[in-house]
């Protein structure tokens, strides 16, 4: 097995709920994967998907270029499944995961998912299927094994917590303020901070009521994001 045969095993194990490796050593084997063969289509074919991941860099590279006082939001990196909900006339209308599987029968069972929200306008989310009072890769473990199984019952400890607004123009700040006034589980342990501090308070940062394997840097100013689509938003893992 070749090093992106082994990556791609790798991966496809974490999705499905079963990690074979820590994250420490994984991040290592992908960036090995990436210095060696940027084209492949573990890469590129991520790029394609509904739920792209995360950006992960330093934080030195994530604000080059950014005016000091450029307000950023920090929040935690919940590990569970990546899930997009789409609302139609009101209406919950699709759920899918990152690799655009169909879950809305799913994720109707989940309490924490609003079946109506007070809009006519379509409205698509993103957050974190997750489960509550338990550490990271059991989280994960769970909401996936939810997933992929038959069953229509689940865990009563899973939750839905929402992130983002995908198709809002409004600022991040703003858009977790909306989720929550609209009846939406989401993050409260999240901080705004200007750039020039967030080297030396991100680590102060790490704790809250999810379980997490790390932080998501986000810039605030929606205008702002717009300049740079692609990395607008990046996650800080922190491994035990």
């Amino acid at each position: 097995m070749n090093l992106e045969q082994q990556v791609k095993h790798l991966d496809k194990h974490y999705r499905d709920g079963n990690s074979l490796v820590s994250d420490k050593e994984f991040d290592k084997l992908e960036k090995q994967l990436l210095a060696i063969n940027p084209d492949s289509d573990y890469f590129t074919n991520r790029d394609t998907l509904p739920l792209p991941s995360l950006e992960k860099d330093t934080i030195e590279d994530f604000i080059e270029g950014l005016h000091k006082d450029t307000y950023i939001v920090v929040e935690p990196k919940i590990d569970g499944c990546a899930v997009a909900i789409e609302y139609r006339d009101g209406i919950i209308h699709k759920a899918i995961t990152r690799k655009g599987k169909d879950i809305t029968d799913k994720m109707t069972k989940i309490k924490s998912v609003p079946l109506t929200v007070p809009t006519k306008d379509r409205m698509q989310i993103r957050g974190e299927l997750y489960t509550k009072d338990v550490a990271g890769n059991v989280s994960q473990r769970i909401a996936a094994g939810y997933l992929r199984s038959k069953s229509f019952i689940p865990n009563v400890n899973l939750k839905f917590c929402a992130f983002q607004i995908i198709n809002a123009e409004i600022n991040q700040w703003d858009a977790l303020r909306l989720l929550l006034k609209i009846g939406f589980h989401t993050i409260r342990g999240y901080s705004k901070v200007p750039a020039w501090s967030l080297k030396e308070s991100y680590k102060h940062l790490y704790k809250n009521n999810f379980p997490t394997d790390g932080i998501v840097l986000k810039i605030n100013d929606y205008k702002l994001q717009q300049t740079r689509p692609d990395y607008w938003q990046m996650a800080i893992k922190h491994y035990a």
